[in-house]
């Protein structure tokens, strides 16, 4: 079993981020081989934090249908159910990078308009 998720959701991050690691894409890409359709496949190819969110949510919903038509005695219904409590923690962790970002931007504006009272532009 995968955790189709956490591997699409990593290669979208790396797109955001930037991060060139072949090695961990290709791992990725193997894992997802045959999955790459629907919210997994937009998660892999996201191109922004929003599109990471919105794709992430989607997925899990799915994921919770999954977990909601398999049976409790099922053998692979565990880790199903563990797997939603790691794709869980993933959004919510994305959600913390997000605000931070936000935070970030927030406090470069402050910056600026800090400048600009203590070095007021000549018009």
């Amino acid at each position: 079993m995968s955790c189709y998720e956490i591997e699409a959701l990593r290669l979208g991050l790396m797109n955001v981020l930037g991060t060139e690691d072949e090695r961990a894409r290709q791992h990725a890409e193997r894992e997802l081989e045959g999955r790459m359709d629907g919210p997994i496949g937009a998660l892999v190819h996201a191109e922004s934090l929003a599109e990471i969110e919105r794709h992430l949510d989607s997925a899990l919903v799915d994921l919770e249908s999954e977990i909601a038509a398999t049976d409790a005695g099922d053998p692979a219904y565990g880790y199903l159910r563990g797997r939603l409590v790691a794709v869980r923690d993933a959004e919510r962790a994305i959600g913390r990078v997000t605000d931070h970002g936000e935070s970030v931007l927030d406090g470069l504006g402050e910056a600026h308009d800090l400048l600009h009272e203590a070095f007021p532009a000549d018009e």
